[in-house]
């Protein structure tokens, strides 16, 4: 298919599964009835809450949120991005913090683990340890669909471009980003970082975040948006809750690719002496 529309679902995700998934249909719905074919959720859509309870809530994939999110996406017929959930590990006391592509029958079709965990230490000011939490997955993932093929990522991925040109020399042609952006970063850098991703890669990247208080403190900087091959921003969602949708041309991303050929002009190149 080379022309329909995707969309991102932006959410503000707590620690009541019921209701996080009552919400997530309902706009997963909202979407597919404005005629979505692609549709993504944030990450940690479908429960969010207390580093102490995290663990009564680890799930293997497949499992339970898969299961609910492949019956969404059978019922609707379309491509849905689960987001990401709390992978369980062999009843450890940390989790991989992955995403799902699941297709329109419902069947699971891609799963992908965090790469890249946010630890930082900085004295009288912040202390974070995701890895104290989190294993990091090892695997660039990208799935071949009717839709294109897409490359998969989490949230603090999109500090790391390497991991997108990895994925763009796989054949990614759109690149998910389920995130939980924080304001104080996301207003400094979200629209950038999702810019220049796209424009290196010459992908479209879709990219729902989380909005609002979180159950961690904080608050989440929203700003879901769709950016094209270009690095034009062409769709972005407002304060809230909701839903932004945005064509999908693929003739126009290669057409991108063969006026700019950026990526066919990658060289390799040997590294400095140490």
């Amino acid at each position: 298919m080379d022309r329909y529309l995707a969309a991102v679902v932006q959410m503000r995700s707590g620690p009541d599964r019921a209701a996080n998934l009552a919400r997530a249909e309902h706009l997963i719905g909202v979407a597919a009835t404005r005629g979505a074919a692609l549709v993504v959720l944030p990450e940690v859509a479908t429960w969010r809450g207390p580093r102490d309870d995290e663990r009564a809530h680890f799930e293997p994939v497949p499992g339970p949120t898969t299961d609910a999110m492949g019956a969404l996406a059978a019922r609707h017929r379309i491509h849905l991005c689960l987001g990401s959930l709390l992978e369980r590990i062999d009843d450890g006391p940390r989790a991989h913090n992955t995403t799902c592509l699941l297709g329109p029958d419902g069947a699971l079709l891609a799963s992908y683990r965090k790469i890249h965990l946010f630890d930082v230490d900085l004295p009288g000011r912040v202390v974070v340890r995701e890895s104290a939490t989190r294993v990091p997955g090892d695997a660039v993932v990208t799935a071949t669909t009717p839709l294109g093929t897409l490359g998969l990522s989490v949230c603090y991925d999109l500090r790391f471009p390497e991991l997108y040109r990895r994925q763009a020399t796989a054949g990614a042609e759109l690149l998910l980003v389920p995130s939980a952006f924080t304001f104080p970063t996301g207003s400094a850098h979200w629209e950038v970082l999702c810019r220049a991703r796209a424009i290196e890669n010459q992908s479209y990247l879709l990219a729902p975040n989380q909005t609002g208080p979180s159950p961690h403190g904080f608050a989440d900087y929203g700003n879901s948006m769709i950016v094209d091959p270009w690095g034009a921003v062409v769709g972005r969602a407002p304060e809230g809750e909701g839903v932004v949708l945005a064509e999908i041309d693929r003739d126009y991303l290669r057409r991108v690719r063969a006026e700019l050929p950026s990526l066919r002009n990658v060289r390799s190149f040997r590294p400095p002496p140490p």
